[in-house]
């Protein structure tokens, strides 16, 4: 499935949607291709890199060195530099994934390329014996100079390119649609705002006898020549077969037809477009295979968030000494019982764990026999509510998150009886522990915790924890823990 929010027109707004792309695109008229504003962005990129190399030399030597520079080994220098980004990003293909890619993807993807192009520079004159001529000093300036002149140019490009495309004033790419009618108008609604525009559509060249049948028999479809004759005049750059699972093999044939013509050829099975959308084409051993899933983070992604947690949790732990000083002191005041509190949760991989807790209630409850506080519980503590209101009932966790059961970023870990609950309404309910549980969650920062008296509550919680775990990176954790400390959403439903 895919978790990422969709901005996909309303149901009843498709049809409108689908109709208006699709004479707008046939008409043609003050269109835009984003293929040459790519080029032009491309160009844009190449240019100002070698005057932002150029001038750092030059700056470097008049303002630090006070001498003139060599300006033909400096204008060489410069545009090498430039000519080796600008094929470092052809090459990775990062512009032409700008359609798809959100603002960070792409910005990082030209911070990369920089840091591999001047270590391949550095490489050269290091092998060629010529890293006397050029400064250390001056190549360092370069480097931050270029580093800055793409992240500014990606910067406004993203931000042109982007709205201008889901607006609908630039045409990425021209697609002809062959399936039942509802399933084109519904695919070109959700295909629209990355800029792929219909110019025509056509139903499925079936009738009579079952498609699979008609393939077998003949080993191409009826209407397949005719079909291939009107494609042909509309010069589409895509042609997408929506297939029902009963027409694949029918789909296949037909696809077999139209590779006659110029065009790439999809087969997309109407009934798995979400589960399809997080599919790759991977090289398993000898063989090709089509991944539909795969772990949530590498070995070194994993390496990276258990280095960040056991940092963080160490300086929240130091920090948090006056709270576990406190705290402890106010629950014995208030009432009896233990000053933490223990529960078993799902953890990692659905394995059990032990989750420490500030006790916050009068009674001790875990399994089967625990049910959720409420609001205006009257199991609630005076001091419980408070912390509660606060998140300090969760300082104890940081000691979960040193051990290793728990993160300190990810889906917030549910009582075993309650999981056991959701799992059967809600599918993948149970992918969210593909990860460790975390303190606070993409869930969490979004508003999304407190009482859960509702399944469409509990949907959109997991639907955030989900998106977390399919585009999780060092840089959410980051943004998520910040939330966590200022933004008032936290506490939103908190009680």
């Amino acid at each position: 499935m895919s978790y990422a929010f969709s901005n996909s027109p309303a149901p009843a707004k498709r049809q409108a949607h689908f109709v208006a792309g699709s004479r707008a695109v046939a008409a043609g008229t003050g269109k835009n291709r984003l293929a040459a504003l790519l080029v032009l962005a491309a160009s844009a990129e190449l240019v100002l890199v070698a005057i932002a190399a150029y001038s750092a030399a030059v700056l470097y030597h008049r303002l630090v060195l006070l001498d003139a520079p060599d300006a033909s080994k400096y204008i060489q220098q410069s545009i090498f530099i430039s000519t080796l980004q600008l094929l470092v990003s052809v090459g990775l293909r990062q512009y032409s994934r700008i359609q798809t890619q959100p603002r960070h993807v792409f910005l990082w993807s030209g911070a990369s390329s920089v840091f591999f192009v001047f270590s391949f520079f550095i490489s050269t004159i290091f092998l060629l014996k010529i890293s006397d001529s050029f400064s250390r000093a001056t190549v360092i300036a370069q480097a931050v100079s270029v580093l800055l002149a793409v992240l500014c140019t990606r910067t406004v490009w993203f931000s042109l390119l982007q709205p201008a495309i889901a607006s609908g004033l630039i045409d990425a790419r021209r697609v002809i649609l062959i399936g039942d009618p509802s399933h084109c108008s519904d695919f070109s609604a959700r295909v629209f705002v990355s800029g792929i525009r219909t110019i025509r559509s056509f139903e499925f060249p079936t009738a009579g006898p079952s498609s699979s049948a008609m393939v077998s028999a003949g080993g191409a479809l009826p209407q397949a020549h005719q079909l291939l004759a009107d494609c042909r005049p509309l010069r589409a750059d895509d042609i997408v077969i929506l297939s029902s699972e009963s027409d694949v093999p029918a789909a296949l044939a037909l696809a077999r037809a139209l590779s006659e013509l110029p065009v790439d050829v999809h087969v997309v099975p109407v009934g798995a477009i979400d589960l399809i959308a997080m599919s790759r084409i991977n090289q398993f051993g000898n063989v090709v295979t089509m991944r539909i899933f795969q772990c949530p983070l590498t070995q070194f992604n994993r390496a990276v968030k258990r280095v960040f947690d056991i940092a963080a949790s160490i300086a929240g732990l130091v920090l948090a000494i006056p709270f576990f000083v406190l705290i402890p002191i106010l629950i014995k005041l208030d009432s009896r019982g233990p000053v933490l509190f223990r529960q078993t949760r799902h953890g990692y991989n659905n394995e059990p764990i032990r989750v420490l807790k500030f006790r916050s209630m009068i009674v001790m409850e875990d399994g089967d026999k625990f049910s959720p506080a409420v609001r205006n519980d009257p199991r609630v503590t005076r001091v419980g509510r408070f912390l509660r209101r606060t998140n300090l009932d969760e300082l104890p966790q940081l000691f979960n998150v040193l051990m290793g059961n728990m993160s300190l970023v990810g889906p917030r870990p549910h009582a075993t009886s309650q999981n056991e609950t959701f799992a059967r309404l809600i599918a993948s309910f149970y992918r969210r522990h593909n990860v460790k549980p975390g303190i606070t969650g993409w869930a969490q920062v979004n508003g999304y915790r407190g009482d859960i008296d509702t399944l469409e509550k509990m949907r959109r919680r997991v639907e955030h924890d989900l998106f977390y775990i399919d585009n999780w990176s060092l840089l959410l954790d980051v943004k998520i823990v910040i939330l966590t400390l200022f933004s008032r959403k936290v506490y939103r439903n908190a009680y």
